[in-house]
């Protein structure tokens, strides 16, 4: 592709799932998309050597290195972009920030509220623009239920209710995989996709949750260890060698919004017959919005003042005129999963050049990652309601 835009050379940290999204990511949304820059993989890190090498070679990255380091301390890198487990997280995007990078950092931010806050702390003083990767913000049909909730269109918010449902865990002999392990995840299916349900209730609400009352369960205790083999993915061995699994399989909240609203969130890995069932509804003195990402394509509007016609009516969000979709195909073909991730390649680029707001921001993560907090704390404790500390106070949470 030709182009006379200045180069943004990325370097990416991580050869996992994300890693491969990342990429197509970076290479994709120049081609769909005006930039002011033009996004240019240019250095591939991972932790393996071998494997690194095999998956710089597949998704075409001219070098690759396993030290981080080495990205954070190159003249010629522009961006750091974090797919890695959230225990690096932090160490990882503080050096860059101090080094004047632009940086992505994958959902969760941190393990940790100090992690998190510590991080948000240095990106309001860092030169570079700081960005967490809650990707389904990037979603045509959320972003439009966000313009349509700014708009009035539900007007005071009463109900937020969130499932983010998975099954790929049911299997009690599916295989081992850091996300299993707390002190490389910091939790499980709360933090894993919980994080994306918390993301998307308060930005779509405009509402911080104060508050939560919380149940956590662990089904399976231990996995299969995961074997080795060729390529970027694993077998898992003998099924009698296990690990011990020391994260939550399902989460379930109540929470209490600082504009009033009432929320009632769950997050599972073990809810067998759902792939990727990622809901939200918010009820309105006016209306409603309602969405679910197996049908990513379209959203749910529902307008009280319709007398003649109540009913959730359904809108196909693939229109030019939609957030996002003009770029891609004519009206009526839908976009997938990797889309999202394109788009938020767009927009880090477009912050980066000033030309809109970062969204979401390192402060906004570490928002979603005292909640999470506070979720742990209430579970843990049994408590009826626990507060989600503010950024001056107990940054771990307290009990009530």
């Amino acid at each position: 592709m030709t182009t006379t835009t200045s180069p943004l050379r990325i370097a990416l940290i991580g050869t996992g799932f994300m890693g491969r999204m990342h990429t197509q990511a970076w290479r994709t949304a120049p081609r769909f998309f005006d930039l002011p820059y033009e996004p240019v993989p240019a250095l591939l890190v991972g932790h393996r050597p071998e494997a690194t090498a095999r998956f710089a070679d597949r998704l075409d990255w001219p070098e690759h290195s396993v030290d981080w380091r080495e990205a954070v301390e190159r003249d010629d890198i522009d961006v750091i972009d974090i797919c890695t487990p959230g225990d690096t997280h932090a160490e990882i995007a503080l050096a860059a920030l101090a080094a004047g990078k632009h940086v992505l950092c994958e959902k969760p931010l941190a393990n940790s509220v100090a992690d998190a806050d510590e991080m948000a702390d240095a990106a309001t003083r860092a030169s570079g623009v700081a960005m967490c990767g809650f990707s389904y913000r990037r979603t045509p049909a959320l972003a439009l239920a966000k313009e349509l909730i700014a708009e009035g269109r539900v007007g005071e918010i009463r109900h937020v209710r969130a499932q983010y449902l998975q099954d790929w865990l049911s299997d009690p002999d599916a295989p081992y995989t850091w996300r299993m392990d707390r002190e490389r995840a910091g939790s499980g299916a709360l933090g894993d996709i919980g994080a994306h349900s918390i993301d998307t209730a308060q930005w779509l609400a405009g509402q911080d949750v104060t508050a939560v009352s919380a149940v956590m369960r662990t089904f399976v205790t231990s996995r299969p260890r995961m074997g080795t083999a060729e390529g970027l993915g694993g077998v898992a061995a003998d099924p009698a060698d296990r690990l011990p699994v020391t994260v939550d399989d399902a989460a379930a909240f109540t929470a209490r919004f600082d504009g009033g609203a009432l929320g009632v969130f769950e997050a599972t890995r073990m809810a067998t017959g759902r792939r990727n069932a990622n809901r939200i509804e918010i009820n309105g003195d006016r209306g409603a919005i309602a969405f679910d990402f197996e049908r990513m394509n379209e959203l749910e509007v529902y307008d009280a003042a319709a007398d003649a016609a109540q009913g959730f009516r359904r809108v196909q969000v693939t229109e030019a005129r939609h957030p996002y979709a003009g770029a891609w195909w004519p009206a009526g073909h839908g976009l997938g999963y990797e889309h999202l991730f394109a788009h938020q390649a767009v927009d880090f680029v477009r912050a980066v050049a000033g030309e809109i707001p970062v969204s979401p921001t390192f402060a906004d993560a570490a928002q979603v990652q005292r909640v999470l907090a506070a979720v742990e704390c209430s579970a843990q404790h049994d408590s009826i309601l626990t507060p989600v500390a503010s950024a001056a106070g107990d940054t771990e949470g307290t009990l009530a």
